[in-house]
């Protein structure tokens, strides 16, 4: 009696591994089977496609459905407080909120800015990661500059980008193309000051006495320590 308890244990507990592994096999298809459903990038029509390629599928009406996914990574490219006087344009030069999932990686601190409206002027002109020539080509500043770029945007996700009306976001893209990115995988998902989604986390706050005040511990920020980094010898 007691071998064939045994036996019987052995058999109890080969069935209970082999319906776990199938589930995880069953859950994992379930989660490709997903993953699959995510749309080729295509520039919408119109000033906002032409301006800044913001993406026809994937945009601020549509990303809260491309949230969360594993073959992801979620990239807003403002700083919390940026020099240009985005409120001549409607916009706000302080990160009022973003969208959640999305980790901010500033712009400004990837390569020099250029080409932004008039009315708002220049942004940050400090120390960058790359520069930007007059002939378009990107230029490492540090040794350490394609290592970091590739950590925070690695060619074996996709990547979506945001900012506060797609321009940064725009910029980033052009940039990932040209220094070898796969085109196909990032989206230029538009600007966070159009976001009506479920998904906004709210940064920016009035008190009762009317002051505006700006809870930037919400952030997940990324700063660069540029005098830890080795320049790149000429």
């Amino acid at each position: 009696m007691r071998k064939s308890t045994t036996v019987l244990g052995v058999v109890v507990a080969v069935l209970a591994v082999v319906t776990i592994t199938c589930g995880f096999g069953w859950a994992n298809a379930v989660r490709e089977s997903e993953l699959a459903a995510l749309p080729a990038p295509e520039v919408m029509s119109g000033v906002r496609g032409e301006q800044f390629g913001v993406d026809a599928n994937v945009n601020e009406e549509t990303i809260d459905q491309y949230l969360g996914r594993e073959d992801s990574v979620y990239r807003d490219m403002r700083l919390l407080v940026d020099p240009g006087d985005y409120e001549a344009i409607g916009g706000d030069s302080y990160l009022s909120g973003f969208v959640e999932g999305f980790e901010v990686v500033p712009l400004p601190y990837i390569m020099n800015v250029s080409g932004l409206p008039e009315e708002v002027g220049e942004t940050y002109r400090g120390k960058t990661l790359f520069t930007q020539t007059e002939e378009g080509e990107y230029v490492a500043n540090y040794d350490e500059s394609m290592a970091i770029l590739e950590y925070f945007f690695p060619k074996d996700k996709n990547i979506f980008l945001m900012c506060g009306g797609a321009g940064y976001a725009g910029m980033m893209k052009q940039m990932l193309v040209a220094l070898g990115w796969d085109e196909s995988r990032i989206y230029n998902a538009g600007g966070y000051w159009y976001y009506e989604g479920e998904n906004k986390v709210e940064v920016k706050r009035e008190l009762e006495d009317g002051e505006v005040v700006y809870d930037f511990w919400k952030v997940p920020y990324v700063e660069f320590d540029f005098d830890e980094l080795h320049e790149v010898k000429e």
